[in-house]
């Protein structure tokens, strides 16, 4: 979080951020002709008589009784009217030779499916060169897997998971310092790598730094692109998130109370008014780290309350290049492998 001050040292507010049956014809069989057997009763003939009875042809319906009188002779039966039964197509009976005809034509079939195989069987011999034996699967191995430091995300909320100390070229790599593609970059003037906190503060505000634990500053003093306002800019380190969070909130009111304030650093000629002039700071907690800026006039008259080209550049420096690049750099791994030059001197 970001705060705006409006004292002589004053700070900046961020901006925001899925078929049936066959019936048969006739419903039964035709009746017997002859006269009615209750009017004409058998006659009974004699015991010792043996009478030869001749079986009575096989007729459709039912058998008569026992006791009933004989069939009459055939000539004396109306003949019984048979009609042609109108068969189903599908339940025809089937053509003489037609099951011969078809079980030549599956043998044919079979036989020619057969020749294919063994054409294409030929064909795709004659296609392999000779000697080339089947290609051997070998499994393959597993890709290496990236070095974690490049990829993986690396804990800054502590000194402890990220030990390594800030370098100047880390955090001011050259002599211009571009913001953003296109746009006129800023002139850096000096750069400065210290163990020594204090060198970069005054008063109450100093000894709250090293009371806390910061160990090291890297800042560097800078020019704006149109030349009209000097900068220094830089980090703190600080033992962790915690330790960060209470200089920031405690840094609020030694400013407002005067008893205090953070250091312009100096980069020789025309550069006087950092520190000497009315200046406006801003700061912001990332981590174990403090990031901050302080921006004067460059030609010493004191900045107005509000002045959206101060705000502009305070938002460059702290919110757009300390931490966007920088430090999210440092927590994604691209801060390693660098030279790691022990903490202390001036570049």
């Amino acid at each position: 979080m970001v705060y705006r001050y409006e004292s002589d040292e004053d700070t900046f507010e961020g901006r925001p951020r899925p078929g049936s049956e066959l019936s048969t014809i006739g419903d039964a069989s035709p009746p017997h002709a002859g006269p009615s057997p209750s009017r004409f009763p058998t006659p009974s003939l004699p015991r010792t008589a043996r009478v030869t009875r001749v079986a009575p042809p096989t007729l459709p319906g039912p058998v008569p009784p026992r006791g009933a009188p004989p069939f009459p002779p055939p000539a004396t039966r109306a003949p019984a009217t048979t009609q042609p039964l109108d068969l189903p197509r599908n339940r025809r009976a089937p053509e003489p030779g037609r099951s011969g005809s078809r079980l030549w034509q599956v043998l044919v079939g079979g036989a020619a499916v057969l020749v294919l195989l063994a054409l294409c069987g030929l064909a795709g011999a004659a296609l392999l060169p000779d000697g080339i034996s089947q290609p051997e699967v070998t499994p393959s191995l597993p890709a290496a897997a990236p070095s974690p430091s490049r990829t993986e995300r690396q804990d800054i909320d502590s000194r402890d998971t990220d030990p390594a100390p800030l370098t100047a070229k880390e955090v001011f790599a050259g002599r211009k310092l571009a913001i953003g593609d296109g746009e006129e970059p800023y002139a850096v003037l000096k750069t400065q790598s210290s163990a020594s906190c204090p060198t970069a503060a005054t008063d109450e505000v100093a000894d709250l730094l090293v009371r806390l634990g910061c160990n090291q500053v890297v800042r560097a003093t800078l020019r704006s692109p149109d030349e009209e306002y000097l900068l220094t800019a830089g980090l703190f380190n600080l033992t962790d998130l915690a330790t960060a969070q209470r200089v920031r909130d405690r840094l609020r009111e030694l400013l407002d109370g005067r008893e205090g304030r953070l250091r312009g650093m100096p980069a020789g000629d025309d550069t006087e008014a950092l520190t000497e002039a009315p200046s406006r700071v801003g700061w912001q907690v990332r981590g174990h780290y403090l990031a901050y800026c302080l921006v004067v006039r460059a030609d010493g008259k004191p900045v107005k309350a509000g002045d959206p080209k101060v705000r502009e550049v305070l938002y460059d420096l702290i919110e757009l290049h300390l931490d966007k690049k920088v430090l999210e750099r440092r927590a994604t791994g691209g801060s390693t492998g660098q030279a790691t030059a022990a903490p202390g001197g001036t570049d």
